[in-house]
């Protein structure tokens, strides 16, 4: 398949299987619901060759494709990937397929349009991940928005509409910032290559404003503390197909931000900057943890989860200036940056899993409120047994993927300050302590209501998504080494960069 488009099949079959299914409105919901498997189904066995056919062994973009696109603006259409975006697009071709399975029999009203949506949406995100042209990764940066702004708004909660606005109007302020980056990139460059900005000599005091447009724009993506307060809302009111994408990998785009633009690119400003960026994750990690403690609603409870464990990420990532102050060794800079990548794949799995575990139940019971709930297992034990190992998988149980990039990037966090180990561990007890206190309220004791007792088990479908999910956290929790070796190259190659200054002269 050397010669094959890999990249541009994977970016434009969904879309067009999506519109696709958009004609489709009036067949069947059966011819609706099988077509959109298959079309997910054939994207993740066409992904799988970007793992088959990888070169671990080196640094370079690979399954490149370029040619002319705006020539007069020298916007190229140019994808390709490497060990940093290669595992997010096989994540993303994975979960899209358990997304349109766990629809099958809860999406009754416009199913066509929702399957339609969620594979636009996927192709949308692959291009995000794959784009090598900075215009071209804008543009598909911001095509997200349409897509989940629709599920939102449609098959979303009673406040739907305020959360996809607050959603939208987040996500679009910090992107005008990185628009301006890119356009002034762009007069000092001549273009809109990715890897030209990477090598291009630029002022502290460009690379200081550069830095925080970036900053605002992956950090509202990510989310980061204080610009978090529109995921809860866009996760509560989200169906549950729409929390797991939001989840599972369109936060993961904000992190690769940081790797493909903000370090590279402005790496003085990031070390000027990193104190900034390691109190706003410490905070995340701590505070956020405490408030997920005192949820009353799941999802809500699983949103501020996932905005603490994302701090792993971003604290991972800018823990490298400390580490080489301290012990001078590129050692624990490589391991902080793999944590952090081990840290989204991880949590692209997890996360996944417990909003896919809330919509079993809410599917059931129509209702997310812990209060609502108890005794469950007794009506469920299987479903019971699942979300269980998640919830010891969210709380880092050791043989999880939960605890691989946690564990990476506290040892990290060791080498650059004991105190920043130190709250970053926390989490090692708050998170048992939120997670593990919900599964007791809703799994454990007696019955609580005729409604619990009332519950059927998951059925095969259900079994056969949760049960992957499953597969996939201990795979990565008890072998983690595929992974972190198609990474290497690439994560070597960017702490090489890094670490030059890019000052003039």
């Amino acid at each position: 398949m050397a010669d094959w488009p890999l990249l541009s099949m994977l970016v434009w079959l969904p879309i067009v299987g999506g519109v696709a299914l958009l004609f489709m409105g009036n067949a069947s919901h059966q011819a609706i619901r099988m077509t959109a498997l298959v079309i997910s189904v054939a994207m993740l066995l066409l992904s799988l060759p970007l793992w088959t056919q990888f070169d671990s062994q080196t640094a370079a973009m690979q399954f490149v494709e370029l040619m002319p696109w705006i020539s007069s603006l020298n916007a190229n259409y140019h994808l390709g990937v490497d060990g940093i975006s290669m595992p997010l697009i096989l994540l993303t071709t994975f979960i899209t397929v358990l997304v349109v399975g766990a629809a099958w029999e809860v999406i009754k009203e416009k199913p066509a349009q929702y399957m339609a949506a969620f594979l636009i949406l996927e192709g949308i995100m692959i291009g995000t991940f794959a784009a090598l042209d900075a215009i071209l990764f804008y543009i598909f940066f911001e095509a997200m928005l349409v897509p989940m702004f629709i599920i939102i708004g449609i098959w979303g909660g009673p406040n739907r509409v305020y959360a996809t606005i607050k959603f939208f109007l987040y996500t679009f302020f910090g992107s005008v910032f990185m628009l301006i980056s890119l356009i002034y990139l762009y007069t000092q460059t001549g273009g809109f290559d990715i890897a030209t900005y990477h090598d291009a000599p630029l002022t502290y005091r460009a690379q200081f404003w550069i830095f925080l447009s970036f900053l605002i724009a992956f950090g509202v993506k990510v989310p980061m503390w204080p610009v978090h307060t529109w995921l809860p809302d866009a996760h509560v009111e989200a169906p549950t197909g729409g929390s797991v994408i939001l989840a599972a990998i369109m936060l993961k785009i904000g992190g690769y931000g940081f790797l493909r633009f903000a370090l590279p690119i402005t790496p003085d400003a990031a070390a000027a900057l990193d104190w900034l960026v390691i109190l706003m994750s410490l905070v995340a990690v701590v505070y956020i943890g405490f408030v997920a403690l005192v949820q009353k609603d799941m999802k809500k409870l699983i949103a501020y989860s996932s905005i603490s464990h994302m701090g792993f990420v971003t604290l991972g990532f800018f823990l490298m200036w400390s580490i080489m102050e301290n012990t001078g060794s590129l050692s624990g800079v490589r391991m902080g940056l793999e944590g952090g990548m081990v840290q989204m794949i991880s949590h692209g799995f997890i996360s996944g899993a417990m909003f896919l575990c809330v919509g079993v139940m809410y599917d059931r019971m129509h209702s997310r409120m812990i209060a609502d709930y108890g005794g469950v297992v007794n009506s469920m034990p299987i479903f019971a047994a699942f979300m269980v190992f998640f919830s010891m998988s969210n709380a880092g149980l050791p043989g999880t993927s939960g605890f691989v990039g946690e564990f990476m990037v506290i040892l990290a966090s060791f080498k650059a300050n004991f105190w920043f180990a130190f709250l970053a561990a926390t989490t090692l007890i708050v998170g048992a302590a939120y997670t593990l206190w919900m599964v007791k309220r809703v799994l454990f004791g007696e019955v609580a209501n005729d409604n619990v007792a009332a519950l059927t088990d998951i059925n095969r479908r259900e079994f056969i998504i949760l049960g992957s999910l499953a597969l996939a956290v201990l795979a990565l929790g008890l072998y983690p080494a595929p992974l972190l070796e198609v990474m290497h190259a690439s994560i070597d190659n960017l702490v090489n960069h890094i670490t030059q200054s890019k000052l003039p002269g």
